[in-house]
């Protein structure tokens, strides 16, 4: 089997500073995001008192392509992780190059949808016309990524964080009224006829979109320090930690909010919140709009990081894998990205484009399992670290071709 090639020579290389605490951080600020915010009145109303136990599902679902993409960040801790495990897996210079291609556009389509909604959200405090705050917001967030690598994870940490914080205070403050959070547990064990078994199913459907986003970690994989130690251990980690957030707030919403309540809120979270506090929820909608801050940021960040990664490999021009002297970012990458942000952000139909992702994205995981399965097939046991049995890739490739047949049907039908 053919594998893909790196081209040496380059003057500056991107520079090694990002550590396991801090990776993991970043993968749980990529990770925890919109998805809880906006998903959990959905599956509550598809699940009903098991929409904990879908969103457990849906985390041990992810787990599979999760342990894939930790193996074959072992093997190839390079930047543009998605093409480099596809070309190692299938030889093909040009499946590298469209895998490639389409995690980029997935990182630039959904950065534009979330600039574009992140900029009606802040117009609730800042009085300016939505494609002006587009272009301001999105500018500034360019402006960051070029700056340097510690600076933009450190920026997506700390937005990072204020996403989680309200998410752990939900869970630490409604798991602490244990007599109303009793009815909650008990109905997690009502088990219900095939309808209900249905509705669960289809619930932890939804539910696995709120974990996307992980796999944008092994995009940074040649920034890393020690990245064979690293990789396995932060994305092991952000896994854990957010199945668990999200199984424990799922739980206190439905022990304070109805479903009926929880489902026809166009801001669940904000709901559960002012129920919990007996306050205002603005400061909800400012948590929300660092999310969205921080999803365009880290899909910045992934997007440039694959074309230079592209470059490296000499599927691009080599002046796109060009890392500035200065700032050891990839200059050229990341403006290439930046510039249709920009333009898809004031012109862009956010639903459709959010669909668009979630296929492109289900899609890249199916190939990359399939790619690991490959590779583990032909005997390719080479280095040392993380090693997977080979089911799992291959079962990885089944649970994502199902869910992409699933979304396809639920659209034709609908």
């Amino acid at each position: 089997m053919r594998s893909i090639k790196q081209r040496g020579g380059a003057s500056t290389t991107l520079a090694r500073r990002i550590s396991w605490p801090m990776l993991t951080l970043y993968g749980l600020s990529v990770t925890v995001g919109a998805g809880i915010y906006v998903l959990i009145g959905e599956v509550a109303v598809r699940a009903g008192p098991q929409a904990p136990i879908a969103f457990l599902l849906a985390g041990l679902l992810v787990a599979l392509s999760a342990a894939s993409y930790a193996e074959l960040s072992v093997r190839f801790p390079v930047s543009a992780g998605e093409a480099v495990y596809v070309g190692h897996g299938f030889g093909r210079q040009w499946l590298t190059l469209l895998v490639g291609l389409l995690v980029c556009a997935t990182g630039v389509v959904s950065s534009a949808t979330l600039l574009r909604g992140g900029a009606g959200y802040i117009r609730e405090f800042v009085d300016l016309p939505v494609w002006l705050l587009s272009l301001g917001v999105g500018s500034l967030i360019g402006a960051i990524t070029v700056w340097g690598i510690s600076q933009s994870a450190w920026t997506a940490v700390v937005l990072g964080v204020l996403e989680l914080g309200l998410l752990f205070t939900i869970a630490i403050a409604g798991g602490a009224d244990t007599s109303a959070l009793a009815p909650a547990v008990a109905g997690l064990f009502e088990l219900g006829g095939g309808a209900q078994l249905l509705g669960l199913s289809g619930a932890v459907l939804l539910a696995f979109f709120a974990f996307i986003g992980f796999e944008d970690m092994v995009n940074v994989a040649e920034e890393v320090k020690e990245p064979k130690v690293a990789m396995p251990i932060a994305i092991a980690l952000t896994l854990v930690v957010t199945t668990a957030l999200y199984f424990v707030v799922a739980l206190v919403a439905l022990a304070h909010v109805p479903v009926s309540e929880l489902s026809a809120s166009k801001a669940p979270l904000t709901l559960v919140f002012e129920r919990l506090f007996g306050m205002d929820g603005s400061i909800v909608t400012g948590i929300a709009i660092a999310a969205v801050l921080n999803g365009v940021l880290v899909q910045i960040i992934m997007a440039s990081r694959v074309l230079y990664g592209l470059s490296r490999m000499g599927a691009l021009p080599a002046v796109i894998g060009k890392v500035n002297s200065v700032t050891r970012t990839p200059l050229v990458a990341t403006i290439l990205v930046l510039a249709p942000v920009l333009v898809l952000s004031l012109v862009s139909q956010t639903a459709t484009l959010a669909e668009l992702t979630s296929t492109i994205t289900l899609s890249v995981f199916a190939v990359v399992n399939l790619a690991l399965w490959r590779i583990k097939r032909g005997g390719d046991d080479r280095g040392e670290g993380l090693r997977v049995p080979t089911w799992v890739p291959l079962t990885g490739f089944v649970v994502c071709v199902v869910f992409l047949v699933t979304e396809w049907s639920s659209r034709m039908l609908a």
